[in-house]
């Protein structure tokens, strides 16, 4: 591609990116609708003008990588603490049921592969944390009792999401499921996640050092950039995907890690607080790129949208997903309104759920209809619940006013 061209290329991605992003967040949905709906309509599906070529899909590799790293440096693993055991309940029911549901409709009903099956699976396990907290937030509910189960639930959701991602990443480029990788991939968490804390405090008290020292600007943004690339490619290597480097070097940071056990290593929180902010501009840059190729990688013209096979999977998968989630609030001991709406919030699927998607998509193990499936079913998911949320916060307030809860039980 020439110079100018691509130069072409990138600034409609990105204008047109923002644009929609703006426009979904005034419709009161989340911004990363807006930016796939910008790569479907600059794509082939409808104007044609960008392929999904080489070039953008490595920009939006280190868009995917940085869109993981700003998960795990937003995880706050202390919510679920807070929340207890109905939080790990609701996570751990809403995370096995949509897996078993995708798969045995994939497998069983749809007779597709085992890899394929894993793969719809676990596109439907994850919730999306941060449209989860912007959905709270902007209802004021995120302090009250539902709230604080969703958003530990959430977090835990979000863990067990990359690492089933990672698992199952292994096996389709492995050609199949092995006992070995699969532990190769989970001993790299655990090595993780027992020095983590420390990695984070000497590489905060480097970097701080450094930048204290430093008479250029730019020091932090331009080291941790390097530090989640080096993250990347030891996952690369151990043979865990790219993305789970990014993801572990963002929970490595995050002034909110602990350790398992209740054993805190407690960083810098003011310094943390200083990485969060100067990498959200590097992070707003490529991120949009990451969601814009998505709607770019589905060719909808080239979709029979009269075969029975793509609706009738969509419409499975759909059920699936809000059933499976619906799942595990209903394990709770709590009033049949707080379960609903607990049910509801679990049901974004957001980044995670379209990473999954994608990376089915690039080892060739998802078809463009199997595929064009899940981006419809993501798309529902992530969309329809904030609504319903909205909407039966106002019908029903009384049932949800602590003071005064209602009548509803379960």
């Amino acid at each position: 591609m020439q110079a100018h061209i691509f130069f072409f290329h990138l600034l409609l991605i990105l204008l047109t990116a923002r644009l929609f992003a703006e426009i979904a967040s005034r419709l009161r949905m989340p911004s990363v609708i807006g930016e796939i709906m910008a790569g479907i309509l600059i794509g082939p599906s409808i104007l044609g003008i960008i392929q999904h070529d080489e070039t953008i899909k490595l920009l939006a590799e280190i868009g995917i990588i940085l869109l993981l790293f700003e998960v795990g440096l937003k995880t706050d693993a202390r919510r679920l603490l807070e929340a207890g055991s109905k939080s790990t309940v609701v996570a751990i029911g809403g995370f096995i049921m949509p897996f078993l549901l995708g798969f045995l409709v994939a497998y069983y009903m749809l007779d597709m592969g085992l890899l394929v099956s894993l793969f719809v699976g676990g596109a439907l396990t994850a919730t999306s944390i941060g449209i989860t907290v912007r959905v709270l937030s902007d209802l004021g509910r995120q302090h009250h009792r539902e709230g604080q189960i969703v958003l530990g639930a959430a977090v835990l959701d979000d863990i067990l999401g990359v690492l089933l991602l990672a698992l199952i990443y292994e096996f389709s480029i492995g050609g199949g499921i092995s006992l070995l990788n699969a532990s190769k991939v989970l001993l790299f968490v655990t090595i993780f996640f027992i020095l983590a804390p420390f990695a984070a405090m000497l590489m905060s008290r480097l970097i701080r050092k450094l930048d204290n020292i430093s008479e250029t600007p730019g020091l932090i943004p331009t080291t941790i950039v390097s530090l989640v690339l080096f993250f990347a490619l030891l996952a690369h290597y151990i043979g865990a995907p790219e993305l789970l480097g990014g993801f572990a070097a963002g929970l490595a940071l995050s002034r909110r890690f602990f350790l398992p056990f209740g054993v805190a290593i407690k960083t810098d929180k003011k310094f943390a607080g200083v990485i969060e902010h100067q990498m959200a501009p590097i992070i707003s840059l490529f991120t949009p790129i990451f969601f814009v190729s998505v709607g770019l990688s589905v060719n909808l013209q080239e979709i029979n949208w009269g075969s029975a096979f793509v609706w009738g999977l969509t419409g499975t998968l759909l059920i699936a997903a809000a059933v499976g989630k619906f799942a595990g609030a209903f394990l709770l001991r709590e009033k049949l309104p707080q379960k609903i709406m607990i049910g509801l919030a679990m049901i974004p699927r957001g980044e995670v759920g379209i990473v999954f998607a994608e990376l089915g998509r690039v080892s060739g193990i998802c078809c463009n209809e199997v595929y064009a499936s899940l981006i419809l079913v993501i798309l529902l998911t992530t969309m329809l619940p904030p609504f319903l949320m909205r909407w039966i916060y106002r019908r029903w307030p009384h049932y949800y006013d602590e003071k005064n809860p209602g009548k509803g039980s379960a």
